[in-house]
């Protein structure tokens, strides 16, 4: 396949096209600045509404990965603002450009997240339940409208509903290993609100996954099938570590140093598992947590 794909560089970008490409497919990507461009690439900007549809002619994929990093700096109103906008005005850009052309990419892949679901506690969650409460909530919810005008115009849209992506390389593993690898982890709040986690070989497996089924279509879990409790993923990456996790992190002092983060990201419950995928035949290469994390920290 010709597949076109924005957020490259970032940590599931940078992984998907080196998997493509080893696959076979020819990957080009969406870049912002002209500098960064390299034979293949297309141009866009998003914040001038910049997209010239001639660059997805062609094309029988876009993957669209990009926006703002919702796991650095405190959610400020500012931080707030860049992260939806970062999300929804680049969405919109792509749905009205694919819209309004005569031939336009028969599949379109658009990342969104489980927060979607909001902290729902203990209850199992998958793509049939409705959306939750709460800022990532609503930004999902809009998210995922934002790509109507596509669907509308016959395109196979995927909305990829990702969970917590362990990867060494970046993401919420790569900054946890320092303190655990010290013997300075420890369980977050009580312990008891659940991490729906999938390891990288799934996420680029999942992702190909449903750019060959055409049945595939609206949202999917892009999670393992066996979500833990933080407690659990505390123990279990102390045990592959070979260290102690004695310290743990009072949810009082999260929420006076990360504010409304501490609650959207690290003390909130979500239960979410792949129904789709697995109805669909995926069969996960890691569906256990030790496992996954012995493979990532090899």
């Amino acid at each position: 396949m010709r597949i076109i794909i924005s957020g490259a560089t970032g940590l599931i970008g940078s992984a998907l096209c080196a998997y493509l490409r080893e696959r076979g497919h020819q990957v080009a990507r969406l870049v912002r600045r002209q500098q960064d461009v390299t034979p293949g690439d297309a141009l866009w900007k998003p914040s001038t509404g910049r997209l010239d549809p001639a660059q997805l002619e062609g094309a029988d994929a876009v993957i669209h990965l990009s926006g703002e990093n919702i796991g650095t700096g405190r959610w400020s109103r500012a931080k707030k603002r860049a992260i939806r906008e970062s999300r929804l005005v680049s969405t919109q850009l792509l749905a009205g450009t694919m819209a309004e052309m005569n031939a336009p990419p028969a599949t379109w892949l658009c990342a969104s997240a489980i927060g979607y679901y909001g902290n729902q506690a203990n209850a199992v969650l998958d793509e049939d339940t409705g959306p939750g409460e709460g800022f990532l909530a609503v930004l999902c919810r809009d998210w995922e409208t934002a790509t109507r005008p596509a669907s509308d115009k016959g395109v196979r849209v995927v909305n990829l509903r990702f969970g917590v992506v362990l990867s060494a390389d970046g993401g919420a593993l790569k900054t946890m290993l320092t303190p655990f690898k010290l013997g300075a982890g420890g369980i977050v709040g009580n312990g008891g609100q659940y991490m729906s986690w999938v390891a990288m070989p799934d996420v680029t497996g999942a992702i190909a996954h449903a750019l060959n089924h055409g049945a595939l279509s609206g949202p999917i879990n892009v999670t393992s099938p066996d979500p833990v409790t933080n407690r659990t993923f505390t123990m279990t990456l102390a045990h592959v570590l070979r260290r102690p996790a004695l310290l743990p992190v009072p949810a009082p002092l999260l929420r006076l140093v990360l504010g409304e983060m501490a609650d959207a990201l690290l003390l909130s419950s979500v239960r979410a598992v792949p129904k789709r995928l697995s109805q669909s035949g995926y069969v996960f290469a890691f569906d256990g947590l030790e496992a996954a994390l012995r493979a990532e920290l090899k």
